[in-house]
């Protein structure tokens, strides 16, 4: 059977704003100018997708949206997706049950009102999902999830009520309707970049953007070889990316992708194109 080493990237934007910050308690001046940066930072991004063609999507928390609702509806007007975030970017394994369910709802309806369609899909703040999330995201006719992590190039359908324990073999639960998009901390520009002082630790950050974008290649260069048809997923946040240095380093990468004849796309098309019958990331090593 004759080899298929077409490629697809999705290049995906978490604009978080300030509700990063305040979701932390930290919301001194300092901190929530670091977020509001990211809004600076979205019309020089929308410019250089608009200058190569390119559609993606943004996870946006409600809160972002009802905060800087005119940043959001540029992004919308330029024909990308917009799926949910939260609403301010929670932490949904410290929700209760019922905190959860209201925050997805909440979410849900602002995104609607904001794009004019239902929302397909959604992405956890800091890619934590509780073991209700994949249900209730079925309950609203979520399409797909893009917060785990069990495969890097294949897209697949998520499980639902899985039961772990530290005394027994991992339960599996029963397979969802809903589309998974793998995605890795490892494909994410926020621990690579992205300076953090807490009160108990210091995450450094600073690194430089050419050995962080040589792995990012390496990634793309070896689904290349070894599957057919593969999905990689790579994470931006405005206000990290957005600066100067990065944000070079950023358009060279994609121009090199461009270079390699791959293509992008936003997520919800992928997702469409997998439950119509599609099948992304065969491996096929040589």
């Amino acid at each position: 059977m004759e080899k298929n080493r077409q490629g697809t990237i999705c290049l995906t934007f978490d604009f978080d704003a300030v509700s990063l910050w305040i979701q932390r308690d930290m919301t001194t001046m300092t901190s929530l100018s670091r977020g509001e940066f990211g809004v600076t930072a979205v019309p020089r991004i929308l410019h250089m997708l608009r200058k190569r063609n390119i559609k993606c999507t943004w996870f946006i928390p409600g809160h972002t949206i009802e905060t800087y609702t005119d940043v959001c509806r540029m992004i919308r007007d330029d024909g990308h997706e917009i799926a949910l975030h939260g609403y301010a970017h929670e932490n949904f394994n410290a929700l209760s049950a019922e905190e959860e369910w209201e925050v997805l709802q909440r979410s849900y309806a602002i995104v609607e009102n904001l794009t004019g369609e239902k929302p397909k899909g959604f992405r956890s703040p800091s890619w934590d999902i509780s073991t209700r999330t994949i249900e209730n995201l079925e309950k609203l006719g979520i399409v797909y999830d893009s917060s785990q992590m069990a495969q890097d190039y294949s897209v697949y359908f998520s499980r639902k009520g899985d039961v772990a324990g530290k005394d027994k073999p991992l339960a599996f639960g029963e397979t969802s309707r809903i589309v998974e998009i793998p995605v890795a901390w490892s494909l994410d520009d926020y621990p690579y970049f992205e300076f953090l002082r807490t009160p108990t630790a210091v995450f450094p950050g600073l690194q430089n953007p050419r050995n962080v974008y040589d792995n990012w290649t390496g990634d793309v260069e070896y689904m290349l070889r070894d599957f057919d048809d593969g999905v990689l997923v790579v994470t931006f946040h405005p206000q990290v990316s957005g600066r100067g240095h990065r944000f070079l380093a950023m358009e060279r990468w994609i121009d090199s992708l461009i270079g390699k004849g791959l293509s992008f796309s936003r997520m919800d098309r992928i997702a469409e194109q997998f439950v119509a019958g599609r099948r992304f990331g065969i491996y096929r090593p040589e």
